[in-house]
């Protein structure tokens, strides 16, 4: 992919001396690195939208789902699970 763009920024001396002395460890270019570095930085944001709208369907989902009368409430969930663990703890003493 050709580069044809200029990105400029300002950062602190130190934080640039210690930047490039590490890529220069590595043998390589500090646009190299900062090419890496946001590629990951836009793959992480895209993989945290998608989840936020993923996580949105599943609430979505339920609330849809109780306001059929398909839900049980807290409540409900919490006096199976508690007769659930009663179960087992009868079955190992």
């Amino acid at each position: 992919m050709p580069k044809e763009a200029v990105f400029t920024m300002k950062l602190e001396p130190e934080l640039r001396a210690d930047f490039m002395a590490e890529a220069l460890g590595e043998d390589r270019s500090a646009s190299q690195i900062m090419r890496e570095l946001m590629r990951d930085y836009i793959e992480q944001r895209r993989q945290a939208r998608e989840y936020d709208d993923y996580l949105r369907r599943k609430v979505e989902a339920g609330r849809a789902s109780m306001r059929v009368g398909l839900g049980r409430s807290n409540d409900e969930v919490e006096a199976a699970f508690a007769a659930r663990r009663n179960q087992v703890a009868a079955g190992q003493a």
